[in-house]
């Protein structure tokens, strides 16, 4: 039985006929009066004895008219419910990654969940740092995007994805021809990064460090079409996921080399404090963060 029906007879029970009911049902007398012959019909039995000033329920209809009213009444405590829950998700998330390069893929996604989530407020902090543990311990951000699982008990580290770090170079570098490259290719090269510390850039600190290699030249520069403009004269390598390349249209003369035989592979993780799990926003954010670059 449709919902309609229910309320066709909740209604003209309160009101006393279909002539007080249609106002408050916006449609016609007609309509109405079409809708509770063919609701009788269906049913094989009078919902209301009609009389000229007041139409009465049956006692069939006086069950139903009961049964309206209690559905009414758990459908408004339902929504009530899920009102509450929506209040929950109401919150500001001070997010901050350990490494530049998903920066180019959480603006798009803060605006999607903006459209879904807007009592959810993100704040992003561009500059990204490898101190963004100890930012979530002093309550500075919310939530860190880092590429190492903390082992400290407060904090909980949820998996997002994994990703494979390559250089991106000339095809006329000496590297190029290299099946794949080593740390000790690192030692003589020109590495172009986004910013300093070296401690932020990924190829330094999962590959280059633990192998105790430094290159030769090291140049920060902000602007990645810069970054290609001087990789396509030859004049150093970047080492980047390819993922992070795909909103660039990249000249024909460079190209992706592997790093290491088995390739550079990183995996990243959001880390927040233990105790925020427990704020709904919170964990919408990261259920639909795990969403959004799973994949990646």
């Amino acid at each position: 039985m449709e919902l309609k029906y229910f309320r066709l007879i909740k209604t003209i029970a309160e009101e006393g006929s279909i002539a007080n009911s249609s106002e408050r049902l916006f449609l016609t007398q007609s309509a109405l009066s079409h809708q509770l012959r063919e609701l009788e019909e269906r049913l094989g039995f009078k919902v209301f004895i009609r009389k000229r000033n007041k139409w009465a329920l049956t006692q069939e209809g006086s069950a139903l008219y009961k049964l309206a009213n209690d559905l009414f009444a758990t459908i408004d405590e339902g929504f009530a419910y899920i009102q509450h829950i929506k209040e929950g998700s109401r919150g500001k998330i001070k997010l901050c990654a350990e490494c530049q390069s998903f920066f180019h893929g959480i603006p798009a996604f803060i605006q999607r969940m903006g459209l879904i989530y807007p009592e959810i407020e993100i704040d992003l902090s561009l500059g990204a740092t490898h101190q963004t543990i100890s930012q979530v311990l002093a309550n500075e951000i919310d939530i860190a995007l880092v590429t190492s699982n903390p082992t400290v008990e407060v904090l909980k580290g949820i998996r997002v994805c994994e990703d494979e770090i390559f250089a991106l170079m000339h095809r006329e570098h000496p590297l190029f021809e290299k099946p794949y490259l080593d740390a000790g290719h690192f030692a003589d090269a020109h590495l172009i990064i986004n910013s300093f510390p070296l401690e932020g850039v990924a190829v330094y600190e999962h590959f280059l460090r633990v192998n105790k290699i430094t290159p030769a030249r090291i140049s920060a520069i902000p602007f990645t079409e810069i970054t290609l403009a001087m990789i396509a004269a030859n004049m150093g390598i970047m080492c980047v996921p390819k993922w992070q390349m795909e909103c660039f249209k990249l000249p024909e003369e460079v190209g992706f080399k592997r790093i290491m035989r088995d390739g550079l592979k990183r995996i990243h993780y959001l880390v927040v404090k233990r105790e925020s799990l427990e704020k709904k926003y919170i964990s919408d954010f990261i259920a639909n963060f795990e969403e959004a670059f799973s994949d990646q």
